[in-house]
């Protein structure tokens, strides 16, 4: 038995509950619940693409305000709602939290997605039903002297704390090993410059898996070229860009590259039906 959360009454680091359309990834379209936790490990810059587009649960968190039983009115008042989005900032950070939303699920028959950069390794009683795992490369890294979204320089020290838990290959495949259902979702600039390391990281992981003699349940490993070429077709290309803006300059270069490559590309449709809007 996993940690879980005795007291439903207690307010959770849950800063948003809303209903929405998941718009990035392999289940986009589906109408879910999202639950946001705050608090991050990392402090994403994309550059000209901008800040990471949920600073607030990162950069300068905010608390959060939402309890257990609030969870489980929203599902009341919404039954025809089967899915869950956890997400974050770093949801991974929350251990029980991520348990016992698992037990909830459970019993409600509700899809979990979580978003995880892959800081944390979580085990949770029932397995989380997919892992949209987010990794952030170097172009996440924020620039000595960039301006935050609340006016804070950035120093060494937010540079430091970014990439304190950025890249942990061995928690992603750990995750992946325990979860078994997952997707790859990384961000790519306009300049395209990241792809060589994106494909760096697929081989790690791909010799990770194999070490751990990993197996799911649509694939079966047989050699190293083979997983890569499994985890390639499991990778979701997202462009950079947290506005409107950002992303029609970011979405034509990213669609021509997977095309090219053969990744699958996810767009980010809330951003571009709601723009900066929030809990959309």
């Amino acid at each position: 038995m996993k940690n879980r959360i005795e007291d439903y009454t207690k307010t959770l680091p849950v800063l948003e509950l809303y209903t929405a359309v998941q718009s990035e990834g392999s289940r986009q379209g589906y109408p879910t619940i999202v639950i946001r936790t705050t608090g991050c490990t990392h402090r994403c810059y994309f550059g000209e693409g901008g800040w990471c587009d949920s600073w607030y649960t990162s950069i300068h968190p905010e608390k959060g305000t939402y309890t257990f039983n609030d969870i489980i009115k929203m599902y009341d008042k919404n039954p025809h709602i089967k899915e869950m989005m956890l997400t974050g900032g770093s949801p991974t950070m929350h251990a029980a939290l991520v348990n016992e939303l698992t037990h909830f699920a459970n019993q409600r028959k509700i899809f979990i997605t979580i978003e995880t950069e892959g800081s944390h390794f979580v085990e949770t009683d029932y397995p989380i039903g997919l892992l949209s795992i987010s990794p952030k490369f170097k172009n996440s890294v924020p620039v000595v002297g960039a301006v935050t979204p609340q006016g804070k320089v950035v120093d060494e020290k937010m540079v430091i704390q970014h990439n304190k838990f950025r890249m942990n290959v061995e928690n992603i495949a750990k995750m992946i090993y325990f979860h078994d259902n997952f997707h790859l979702k990384p961000v790519i600039d306009k300049d395209l410059a990241v792809l060589p390391e994106v494909e760096e990281f697929i081989k790690k992981l791909a010799n990770k898996l194999l070490d751990l003699g990993w197996e799911n349940f649509d694939y079966n490993p047989q050699s190293l070229y083979d997983t890569i070429s499994y985890l390639k077709s499991k990778t979701w290309c997202m462009p950079a860009g947290d506005d409107r803006e950002s992303l029609f300059e970011s979405y034509p270069v990213v669609m021509n590259m997977c095309r090219d490559k053969g990744y699958k590309f996810t767009g980010r449709a809330h951003i571009m039906a709601f723009n900066t809007e929030r809990c959309v």
